[in-house]
This record gives structure tokens, C-alpha cells and sequence, in this order.
């Protein structure tokens, strides 16, 4: 099992978004590769987890979606090696008890 980290709680934040940004939005990963000029498969790993988005990807694909796919996770809580993340959750800030721990992020 891997040690929490906060840039894989991250790159799963911005794959959940992709993937719902997607769906709103009706659109394949062809569709979206034709319209971000991101290329079709990578767009597919990232979907997957099998590679994390760079900066210049998420860049692209934010704007051809127009939604933010980078998560607000500077106050996020890193679970201890082998705590599991509590309460961890993509819902948007504040959704969460007042002065929870738990990792949050702006929608």
C-alpha cells in the first residue's frame, strides 16, 4: 500500500473531475482531444490513474472544458502512513463539519 501523498490525492481529485466534467458534458475522450488538443490516450490514462496530468494538461483540458480540474488541497489533512484518509471527499469547500480535518476542495 502506498503512503498517503498529497500529490496522489490530487491527481485522483483532478481524474474524479475529468471524469464528471466529461459526463456533464457529454464528451468521449475523442471529443475531448479534438477540442483540448490533448492527446486522446492521455487523456484516457489520466481518467485511468496509470499517469498523472502535468500542469500544461490540466491547463489545456480546463479550458476546453471550462471548469477548474485542479482541486483546492492546501488545507487538506495527510493521513499518517497506514491511517487511512478519513473523511476524504471531492465535494466542494465548506460541505464539510467546521473544523474538520478531513481533505476538501473548492467546486
Amino acid at each position: 500500500m502506498m503512503e498517503p501523498h498529497r500529490g496522489a490525492l490530487v491527481a485522483q481529485a483532478i481524474a474524479r473531475r475529468l471524469a464528471q466534467a466529461m459526463a456533464d458534458q457529454g464528451l468521449s475522450a475523442n471529443a475531448l482531444a479534438r477540442r483540448s488538443g490533448v492527446n486522446r490516450q492521455v487523456i484516457a490514462n489520466v481518467l485511468n490513474g496509470t499517469v498523472w496530468a502535468d500542469t500544461l494538461t490540466v491547463i489545456d483540458l480546463e479550458g476546453a472544458l471550462g471548469v477548474m480540474l485542479w482541486p483546492d488541497h492546501v488545507q487538506w489533512r495527510i493521513p499518517a502512513p497506514g491511517e487511512a484518509p478519513e473523511g476524504y471527499s471531492d465535494e466542494a469547500e465548506g460541505a464539510s463539519a467546521e473544523g474538520s480535518s478531513a481533505p476538501h476542495d473548492a467546486g
